[in-house]
């Protein structure tokens, strides 16, 4: 099994700042981060046997360290639910892709658990020239995009501090349950948010970790990171 410093210093030595999708949620996964079930492919019956391990409904997602927006090159497709739609859009998404970005370098298909719909919120670290990683925790959507309600912690990072960032938030009270909406489980949010510090403090070469978005399910449910960025440097 590789090392997440492997997997860092693999992508640094191929002259990427950046993890591919896969190469994100093995990172995060060998620290213990919630990840989606996953499995890379590079070709249809592949992808139709990753997805039998994964469990439909699945996402594809192509990989390629040349495209930054995979939907605008027709490179995603969610909700896949049975073999022959593996198949067909395995098949679209390289066409599309070979269409709309003919020189990108496309390494696989991400197949990818679908992660359930829920609570959205964001968490995610940068590393600051003057103070260090510096951790962020918000809800999603227009929490963040517009009223930019988010709450900041200088890392490392104990327990309570993870639990004050919750609270922090202008809309804390949705976390608590609110209008009849379940509570969300806190003690998974917390972990996250620990992990994420921890990352941070014992990997020199990431600079940012956007986990955006993490579904937060009812309590006793736990958090699962949907979709991850991770940006890396040499050191």
């Amino acid at each position: 099994m590789v090392s997440p410093k492997e997997i860092v210093v693999r992508a640094l030595e191929e002259g990427r700042n950046k993890l591919l999708e896969h190469e994100a949620y093995e990172f995060l996964g060998a620290f213990g981060v919630p990840v989606p079930r996953f499995g890379l492919a590079t070709s249809e019956d592949e992808a139709v046997r990753v997805a039998q391990r994964v469990g439909y409904p699945v996402v594809l997602k192509v990989v390629s360290p040349d495209i930054v927006h995979k939907s605008d090159v027709g490179g995603v497709k969610v909700n896949v639910a049975s073999d022959e739609e593996v198949r067909k859009w395995f098949n679209n998404i390289m066409s599309n892709v070979s269409a709309k970005a003919p020189g990108a370098r496309v390494v696989g298909i991400l197949v990818q658990e679908m992660v359930p719909q829920d609570l959205e919120v964001i968490v995610g670290s940068t590393r600051d020239p003057v103070f260090g990683p510096v951790i962020m925790f918000g809800l999603g959507g227009v929490f963040v995009e517009v009223l930019k309600d988010v709450s900041l912690r200088i890392a490392p990072l104990a327990e309570y501090d993870a639990e004050e960032m919750l609270g922090e938030i202008k809309a804390a009270r949705i976390l608590q349950g609110y209008r009849g909406a379940p509570p969300r489980d806190r003690k998974a949010l917390v972990d996250i948010i620990l992990k994420v510090s921890r990352i941070m403090e014992s990997v020199e070469e990431i600079t940012d970790i956007d986990l955006n978005p993490v579904m937060s399910f009812p309590e006793g449910k736990g958090a699962k990171v949907a979709d991850a960025r991770i940006l890396v440097r040499r050191v």
